[in-house]
C-alpha cells in the first residue's frame, strides 16, 4: 500500500436511487478484501443538519452508529458490506452541517473579517471533513449524494475538484454511476442518458476515470467502446452494473468483471488477490436456501421499504444463519384497525413490530401482537414493538386495562411506557432521544431454564445500539412482572440509576422476545445478529399452514 492517502468518489447521474449507496459499499467490501484499510463516507446535499428529524418517507430509514450520529441508510449498507471499518458521526456530513460549522465559524470571528463565500470557505470545509473522515484510513471511499446536474451537489462536486488538482490523479479516482437503458421498442441500449450525465461533469471539471453503467444485461464490447469514445474513456474503464436478485451479488459480479482491478491499476496501489471465498459461500446461501418462511411486518411506513432497510437485510441474515429464505410480508397496521388484513396472519411463521413513532396504526400493531401471543406464534419486537407488547401484555394479563403510553396518551393513568424524569421538559427533539449504544445485563436463567435471550447471545454482557424517547415505566414494572412477562435484559442509567428494561420475553411462549434497541443495525450478512438468527429459527419451527417447508 502505498504511503500516500487515496481516494475514490462516487457520483451518479441520469436519475435518484441508482445505486450508489451499494456500488459504493461493494467497491470498499473488494478493496478491504484485498488487505486495504477502508472507510466509507456520505455527503448529502439537504439543509437538514442529519436526516433525525426527517419523515421515513422522505428520506428512508434513519440509521444510528454507535456514537449516536443519526445518519443516511447507505451508512447502513456501508456497514454490512465493509467488515472491519468502525463508523462515526464523521462518516456522514450533510450541506446542513458544513454551513452550520462555516456560520458559527464566522459568528465567532474566525474568518477575521473576511466575506464568507462558497469558494474558498464551504469547499474548503467540505474538505475539511473528508480528511477528518479518512485520517485512519488507507483508503476514503467517498459517496456524493444527489444526481450531478441539481444545484444543491455543486459545493461538493467542487470540492472533490479540488482535492483532485491539489492531491493528485494517482490519489484521487473519480467513478460515475449512470444509466444505460434497453428501449425494447428499438431493441438496443440506449447510451445518450451517460453522454449527457458525463458532459454535465466535465462542464464542472470532472473527467470521470470510470464508469459505472446501471443496465438490466450485459453492455456488449461495440457499445463499451461508443460510450468510452463519447465519454473520454477507453472500453475497459467502462463497465456493467446489472441487476442482480441480491445486493450481496453485487461485489462478486464487479469482481467478475475486473473493477477492483482496473481500480488498484489507476491508483496504483499494489495488494494481493482479493479472497472473497467465504462472502462467495453466503451468497450461494441466499441462492439456494435448504427452507422458506413467511415474516409478517405489521407496521405503518409498508408502503416505503427503504422505511425498514436495516430491519429486512437483517431478516435476510437470519435466513443465513439457518439456510432459509426469509419471504416478508408487508402488514398495514392502519388496516389492520379497521379489521382489514387480518387474515393476513393467519399466513405468516413469525409476526415482527419494528419501530417507529407517533400514535397513527399503533392499535393494529398491539392487535398483531396479541394474536401472536394467543396463538404461540414466533413474535420479535422491536423498541416501539417492545414497547406495545408490554402494553398488550399490561391489558390483557396483568389487569391493567387502561395501559398505555405517555408517547400517545400523556395524561393516561396506567402509562406503562413512560419519559425517562431526566428527559422531561427537553424542548430539543434530538436532546430526548437515547441514542448511540449503550450496554445490556442479559438475564442467564430462570427456575424454568436458560433465558432466550442468552440463548441467542450466549454471554451476560452485550452493547446494542438505542433511537428512542420513552422507557418502560418503573411504577408498573413490577405489576407487569408478577403477571408472568420476563424481564431478561436491563440497563442502570448512568446519570439517574434508574434500571431501564432492555428486553421482554414470555416463558413457555414458542418465541416471544421485545428489546429496547434496534439489533438491525448491528446485523452483517456474515455475522447474523444472534436475535435475528433465533427469531427466524423459531419462525422455521413454528409449522403454520405448511409456509416453514423444505425447498
Amino acid at each position: 500500500m502505498a504511503k500516500q492517502k487515496k481516494f475514490i468518489f462516487v457520483t451518479g447521474g441520469v436519475l435518484s436511487s441508482i445505486g450508489k449507496g451499494i456500488a459504493s459499499a461493494s467497491l470498499g467490501m473488494l478493496m478491504e478484501s484485498r488487505g486495504i484499510k477502508v472507510t466509507m463516507v456520505k455527503m448529502d446535499p439537504y439543509l437538514n443538519v442529519d436526516p433525525g428529524t426527517m419523515s421515513p418517507f422522505q428520506h428512508g430509514e434513519v440509521f444510528v452508529l454507535d456514537d449516536g450520529a443519526e445518519t443516511d441508510l447507505d451508512l447502513g449498507h456501508y456497514s454490512r458490506f465493509v467488515q472491519n471499518a468502525v463508523f462515526s458521526r464523521k462518516n456522514s456530513f450533510t450541506t446542513g452541517r458544513i454551513y452550520d460549522s462555516v456560520i458559527r465559524r464566522e459568528r465567532a470571528g474566525g474568518y477575521l473579517g473576511k466575506t464568507v463565500q462558497v469558494i474558498p470557505h464551504i469547499t474548503d470545509e467540505i474538505k475539511r471533513h473528508i480528511d477528518e473522515a479518512a485520517v485512519d484510513a488507507d483508503l476514503a471511499i467517498v459517496e456524493v449524494g444527489g444526481t450531478v446536474g441539481d444545484i444543491e451537489s455543486l459545493p461538493f462536486l467542487e470540492a472533490i475538484r479540488q482535492l483532485r488538482v491539489e492531491r493528485g490523479s494517482e490519489n484521487v479516482l473519480f467513478v460515475h454511476l449512470t444509466l444505460v437503458p434497453y428501449i425494447a421498442a428499438a431493441g438496443e441500449l440506449k447510451t445518450k442518458p451517460t453522454q449527457h450525465s458525463v458532459k454535465e461533469l466535465r462542464e464542472i471539471g470532472i473527467q470521470p476515470d470510470i464508469l459505472l453503467c446501471r443496465t438490466d444485461r450485459v453492455i456488449p464490447r461495440d457499445v463499451r467502446e461508443k460510450i468510452g469514445l463519447f465519454c473520454n474513456v477507453s472500453a475497459e474503464q467502462v463497465f456493467s452494473a446489472i441487476d442482480v436478485s441480491s445486493i450481496y451479488e453485487v461485489p462478486l459480479y464487479f469482481a467478475e468483471e475486473g473493477l477492483d482491478e482496473k481500480v488498484v491499476e489507476k491508483l496504483g496501489i499494489w495488494t494481493s488477490k482479493p479472497d472473497i471465498s467465504k462472502w462467495a459461500a453466503m451468497v450461494e446461501k441466499i441462492r439456494k436456501p435448504k427452507q422458506q418462511v413467511t415474516i409478517g411486518i405489521v407496521g405503518k411506513y409498508t408502503d416505503w421499504r427503504d422505511s425498514y432497510k436495516s430491519l429486512a437485510e437483517a431478516l435476510v441474515h437470519g435466513g443465513v444463519a439457518n439456510d432459509c429464505r426469509v419471504n416478508m410480508l408487508y402488514i398495514d397496521s392502519e388496516e389492520l384497525e379497521k379489521g382489514v388484513g387480518r387474515e393476513l396472519l393467519d399466513t405468516v411463521d413469525g409476526v415482527l413490530v419494528p419501530g417507529g413513532f407517533g400514535e397513527r396504526g399503533i392499535e393494529g400493531k398491539i392487535q398483531a401482537v396479541e394474536y401472536a401471543r394467543v396463538n404461540k406464534i414466533p413474535y420479535f419486537g422491536i423498541c416501539l414493538g417492545m414497547q406495545l407488547a408490554v402494553i398488550e401484555y399490561a391489558r390483557h394479563v396483568a389487569g391493567l386495562k387502561d395501559a398505555h403510553s405517555e408517547e400517545f396518551r400523556p395524561d393516561g393513568r396506567e402509562n406503562v411506557i413512560a419519559l425517562m424524569e431526566s428527559q422531561k421538559g427537553v424542548k430539543d427533539l434530538g436532546g430526548t432521544m437515547r441514542l448511540g449504544a449503550y450496554p445490556c445485563s442479559v438475564l442467564s436463567k430462570t427456575a424454568a431454564g436458560p433465558t432466550k435471550a442468552y440463548t441467542a447471545y450466549k454471554k451476560e454482557q452485550i452493547t446494542e445500539r438505542h433511537r428512542h424517547r420513552f422507557e418502560v415505566n418503573p411504577r408498573f414494572r413490577g405489576q407487569i412482572e408478577e403477571a408472568g412477562l420476563l424481564v431478561s435484559g436491563h440497563h442502570v442509567h448512568r446519570e439517574t440509576g434508574t434500571d431501564l428494561v432492555e428486553m421482554v420475553e414470555i416463558p413457555g411462549h414458542p418465541w416471544f422476545l421485545g428489546c429496547q434497541f434496534h439489533p438491525e443495525f448491528l446485523s452483517k450478512p456474515m455475522v447474523p445478529h444472534p436475535l435475528f438468527a433465533g427469531f427466524i429459527k423459531a419462525a422455521t419451527q413454528s409449522g403454520r399452514k405448511g409456509q416453514a417447508k423444505l425447498l
